[in-house]
C-alpha cells in the first residue's frame, strides 16, 4: 500500500486520499457489497487497486473466466451470501463475456451490479484497443439502470440508484468506468449545488400486506375449494411455516417450481416435487384434479402443466406486481410478500376442512411415485443408471448440504429424487436454464458458507464448458474453506443427452453424433492432477461407497460416473405424439437404437404401470 493511503475501517470509511475507486468500493460497502467475483484486465486496475487497500474487508473472487462471475454474483444472492451480487470485469471482451451470467440474474430476478471497465475517457471514439459500446451492448440485461461514470462527483448518487434498483426490482443493473476515471481523486460529498444530488444509501422498503379486501376476496376464492393445488417458486423461499400452514388449512397438495425447491419439505405426503416438463407425476395429476389454484411466488412457464383455464379459480401471489396473472386466468392477484400475505390470508380463511379424500390420494400418488423412483433407480444399466447415483444420493445428503444442479439430464434426476428438507439450499439457473452454471453457482455457495458441505451435480457437457476450468478455482481456495468438502458429480454418458432426447421426442430424428457426442474425458483424473480428489464410478457396486468416501473426504472430490446414455427421461405426461416420434427416430437408424430399446420398455413400464401401496 502506498503511503498516501490508509486502509477503510469496517464501515468501509475512505482512505486518506481516495480515488474514485476507492469512493465505488466505500460506498458499495455500504449497500452490502463485500464480495466481487471476477477477472482481472488493465481496464479496472484502478478498482482492483482499490479492493487492494481495504486489507481484505472487500473480497475479490479471481474466477477463470468472466461468465462465471456473472453466474457468481447471481449465486451469491440465491445462496444468501448478501443483498446484491456484484461482478467486476475489465472491458471489451471481459465485459462481453460476462453477459450470459448476469442474464442469469436478470431471468431468475436476482439484485445484482455489474461493474466493467472500459476505454479511457481521452480514447473513446478512436477506434481504441477492446473499444466496445458497452452502452448499447448492455442495454438489455441491465435496462432497470445502466449508466457510464464520466465525473468523480456522480460516483454517489450512480452507485446508490444502481444499487436501489437492483434491490427493488431484483435485477441486474451496470456501471461501466472508463480506465482514467477510475485514478482520479474522489469527491466523497458533492457540492450543494445546481446539477449535482445529495443521496441516499439507506435501502428502500419493499411492499408487504395487500389491501385487506383484496385478501379478503383472496380467502373467499380458495375456502369454497374442495380440491386445492398449490404451486410455490422461490417467491415462497423463507416462507416455509406459512405454506405448510397454509396448505394444512385448505387441505392442498403442493406442487414446486425448480427455484421453489427449498421453500418445502419434500418427505411430507402432499408435497408432489417438482411441476413441468422434467416434474412428478403426482405434480400432473394435482393440477390436472384441482378445482382452486393458489400461486405463491412462481412463474413457471409451461402453460401446459397448469390446469386447463376454467376448471380451477385461481390466486396468485407475488412481490412483483407485474408478474401477476401472466400464466393462468387468476382471479385475485395479490401483489405482497410471500411470508406476510401469506399470514393475512390465514388469518381471513378460518378453520380448515381437516383430513380429506383429496389430500389422501395425493399421498397415495405421492408415496407411489417415490415407489416407482426407487424402482427405476435400481434397474440395470449400461454401465451405470443414473438415477441410481442421485437416489442412493439423497439417502446420505447431510442437513446442511448446499447443493448446486446444472441444466440437462441432471436437472431431471435432482427434481425426481432429491428430496430437500429444511436447513438445506439449492439452486441452479431457473429461468435461462442455461448449461454451465452449476459449478459457478457451487463456488459462490461455498464462498457463502464456507463451512458446510457442497455437492454439484454436472453433466458432462457443462463440465467441458467450464467445469474443468473452474476446478482451478477450487483448488486455488478450497484451504481456505472451513469445511472442505466440495464433491463435484459428472455424469459422463459422452453425449448431450437431453437435447438428443429433445431432438428425438420433438423432432422425430435421430441422435446427430456430429452435435451430440462429446469426448470421453477423464474428469477424476484431473481433479488429482490438480491436487483434489479422484473417484471413478463403472460399475452400480461402486456407488454407495464411493458417495460415502466423497462425502468424508478431507478435500474436494470429483466423481467420474460412466452412465448410461440411453436412459429415458419420461414425462410425467408421454404423449402418443411424443412416443411417435420417438419411435420414428429409432427406426430412422438412432446410433442409440439398442440402448432405447433396452432401456426404453422396462423404464415405461415401471413408470406408468398401476402401483399398489402393498408390494
Amino acid at each position: 500500500m502506498s503511503a498516501d493511503h490508509t486502509a477503510p475501517d469496517e464501515t468501509g470509511a475512505l482512505p486518506r486520499r481516495p480515488t474514485v475507486a476507492d469512493h465505488i468500493v466505500s460506498r458499495l460497502f455500504s449497500w452490502g457489497v463485500h464480495r466481487y467475483f471476477g477477472y482481472p484486465g488493465d481496464g479496472i486496475n484502478g478498482m482492483t487497486s482499490a479492493l487492494q487497500r481495504t486489507n481484505g474487508r472487500a473480497q475479490f473472487i479471481q474466477v477463470r473466466h468472466e461468465e462465471t462471475a456473472g453466474f457468481a454474483a447471481s449465486a451469491h444472492v440465491k445462496y444468501g451470501g448478501g443483498p446484491l451480487g456484484c461482478a467486476l470485469v475489465t472491458s471489451g471482451p471481459g465485459a462481453i463475456h460476462l453477459l450470459n451470467g448476469l442474464y442469469d440474474a436478470k431471468l431468475d430476478h436476482q439484485p445484482v451490479i455489474a461493474l466493467v471497465g472500459h476505454t479511457a475517457t481521452t480514447a473513446e471514439g478512436g477506434g481504441y484497443y477492446q473499444e466496445v459500446d458497452l452502452l448499447a451492448l448492455y442495454k438489455d440485461v441491465a435496462a432497470a439502470f445502466l449508466a457510464q461514470l464520466d465525473n468523480p462527483a456522480q460516483v454517489r448518487h450512480l452507485i446508490d440508484r444502481a444499487c436501489r434498483t437492483a434491490l427493488a426490482r431484483r435485477t441486474v443493473t451496470a456501471l461501466v468506468l472508463p480506465l482514467d476515471i477510475q485514478d482520479e481523486p474522489a469527491v466523497p460529498n458533492p457540492p450543494h449545488a445546481h446539477g449535482y444530488y445529495q443521496t441516499s444509501n439507506t435501502p428502500s422498503t419493499t411492499p408487504t400486506v395487500p389491501p385487506e379486501a383484496d385478501v379478503r376476496r383472496a380467502a373467499e376464492v380458495l375456502r369454497g375449494g374442495q380440491r386445492v393445488a398449490m404451486l410455490v417458486g422461490q417467491g415462497a423461499l423463507g416462507a416455509r411455516d406459512e405454506v405448510r400452514e397454509i396448505a394444512d388449512r385448505l387441505g392442498a397438495g403442493v406442487a414446486t417450481a425448480l427455484l421453489g425447491f427449498t421453500a418445502v419439505d419434500h418427505r411430507e405426503p402432499w408435497v408432489t416435487g417438482a411441476i413441468g416438463l422434467l416434474g412428478t407425476r403426482p405434480s400432473w395429476q394435482l393440477m390436472s384434479g384441482c378445482d382452486r389454484l393458489l400461486i405463491v411466488g412462481s412463474n413457471m412457464p409451461y402453460s401446459e402443466f397448469y390446469p386447463p383455464p376454467g376448471q380451477a379459480r385461481a390466486v396468485q401471489i407475488d412481490l412483483d406486481g407485474t408478474q401477476l396473472g401472466l400464466r393462468y386466468p387468476t382471479e385475485v392477484n395479490l401483489t405482497g410478500d410471500a411470508r406476510p400475505t401469506l399470514r393475512a390470508l390465514l388469518n381471513e380463511l378460518g378453520p380448515g376442512p381437516g383430513p380429506t379424500a383429496w389430500r389422501a390420494e395425493i399421498a397415495e400418488a405421492t408415496s407411489a411415485w417415490r415407489r416407482v423412483q426407487h424402482d427405476l433407480a435400481e434397474q440395470t444399466a449400461d454401465p451405470v443408471n443414473p438415477q441410481l447415483l442421485f437416489h442412493t444420493l439423497n439417502e446420505r445428503l447431510p442437513d446442511d448440504v448446499l447443493l448446486a444442479v446444472d441444466c440437462g439430464t441432471t436437472t431431471a434426476w435432482y427434481a425426481r429424487h432429491i428430496q430437500v428438507r429444511p436447513g438445506m439450499l439449492a439452486s441452479l439457473s431457473g429461468t435461462l436454464l442455461s448449461m454451465g452454471g452449476a459449478m459457478p453457482y457451487a463456488l459462490s455457495a461455498k464462498f457463502a458458507h464456507p463451512d458446510r458441505p457442497l455437492v454439484a451435480l454436472i453433466g458432462d457437457g457443462a463440465m467441458q464448458m467450464n467445469g474443468v476450468n473452474e476446478l482451478i478455482t477450487v483448488a486455488k481456495y478450497w484451504r481456505s474453506w472451513a469445511d472442505p468438502r466440495f464433491v463435484v458429480l459428472v455424469l459422463n454418458n459422452r453425449d448431450l443427452a437431453f437435447v438428443s432426447w429433445e431432438q428425438r421426442s420433438t423432432e422425430g430424428t435421430p441422435m446427430f453424433p456430429d452435435s451430440q457426442q462429446l469426448p470421453d474425458i477423464g474428469y477424476h483424473q484431473w481433479a488429482e492432477v490438480l491436487g483434489l480428489h479422484g473417484e471413478l464410478i463403472d460399475s452400480p457396486e461402486q456407488v454407495r461407497d464411493v458417495w460415502d468416501r466423497a462425502l468424508t473426504a478431507d478435500r474436494p472430490v470429483v466423481i467420474n460416473a460412466l452412465v448410461d446414455p440411453a436412459e429415458l427421461m419420461l414425462p410425467p405426461h408421454f404423449t402418443v405424439e411424443q412416443a411417435r416420434k420417438t419411435a420414428a427416430a429409432v427406426l430412422r437408424g438412432d446410433t442409440d437404437w439398442a440402448g432405447i430399446i433396452r432401456r426404453g420398455i422396462p423404464a415405461t413400464l415401471t413408470s406408468y404401470r398401476p402401483r399398489r401401496r402393498d408390494r
